[in-house]
């Protein structure tokens, strides 16, 4: 699927039917001015007041797993190292133990795509409302809507790798560590890396111990957020309590723009090329998206 039939599938029509709650807002009026003052390119920590609610204790969660599809829950092990080579293997439990027993279950499991049951949904275009106006003014209008929830046991890793989503990540329960480094910086996310996952391929990132030094921690506890960057490299390390985290993502045609112009990258480079790599917004990356939605429409009708 190109990404022109991405854009046109994109499911953003429910955020408009929620509005900024003011006062009473998850997001409070000084973390949202620092959202504005920030995206879409620098990392940053935001208070929120999402409380513990029915829809997120592990009962819930777990219920939750049973309702979406199978490729939409993924859990293993939690003891990892901060690089990995492929995914990681599982420990044997179904994923309803895996959440209901988490603080000693040594795993890590995120449910996918929570926005596919209703009360979930609800619950992550009521948030991303809040931020819409300064997303839309910034980077156009907020595609994909999307929503992840990770349960993780206490000292738990998820090892270093990167996502296509502008992402703001809240903790709910217990505590982690997020160590960020610079997006589109060769240097942590080799330009190939980028190429091949847009093709398919892993998110998941090569690590060495001296890429350490070019990170940045973002600790995070109850009532705090942090925004993630497109394709900005992370890892993750949980606290010693078992934890909850919500993660609210979105897509934008700058997002789009940039995966578009890394796949007509990788087809310069399997002619021998050597591509410059997109620019980071604003930087709109038009032309090799353009040739590359060209081109993936063409080849889709031989």
């Amino acid at each position: 699927m190109d990404a022109i039939e991405k854009l046109t599938i994109a499911d953003d029509a429910g955020v408009d039917d929620y509005e900024p709650q003011g006062t009473g807002a998850v997001f409070p009026e000084s973390s949202r001015a620092q959202f504005a003052a920030a995206y879409p390119e620098l990392p940053h920590i935001l208070r929120h007041n999402l409380a513990q609610s029915d829809l997120l204790t592990l009962d819930a969660l777990a219920a939750l797993a049973g309702k979406l599809p199978p490729e939409e829950i993924e859990y293993n092990r939690g003891d990892l190292p901060i690089g990995v080579d492929g995914k990681p293997g599982s420990t044997g439990m179904s994923i309803g133990d895996t959440i209901r027993h988490i603080a000693t279950s040594n795993s890590w499991a995120v449910l996918k795509h929570i926005e596919r049951v209703p009360e979930y949904e609800a619950l992550l275009l009521a948030l991303l409302a809040e931020l819409r106006p300064v997303i839309e003014q910034k980077t156009g209008k907020m595609l994909r809507p999307q929503g992840f929830i990770f349960i993780s046991s206490p000292n738990a890793v998820t090892p270093y790798h990167f996502d296509p989503e502008h992402n703001i990540l809240l903790q709910l329960v217990g505590s982690k560590v997020m160590t960020q480094f610079p997006a589109g910086d060769a240097t942590y996310a080799p330009d190939e890396i980028h190429e091949s996952y847009h093709a398919g391929g892993a998110r998941e990132l090569t690590w060495r111990d001296e890429l350490a030094a070019g990170g940045r921690e973002y600790p995070l506890g109850p009532g705090e957020a942090v925004f993630v960057p497109v394709m900005a490299p992370h890892f993750v390390r949980v606290g010693p309590q078992s934890s909850i985290s919500l993660s609210i993502t979105w897509r934008s045609e700058w997002s789009f723009a940039e995966a578009d112009a890394r796949g007509f990258n990788r087809l310069l480079r399997a002619a021998g090329l050597r591509p410059h790599a997109p620019g980071r917004w604003p930087a709109g990356n038009g032309g090799k998206a353009l040739a590359y939605r060209a081109w993936r429409k063409i080849a889709g009708a031989h």
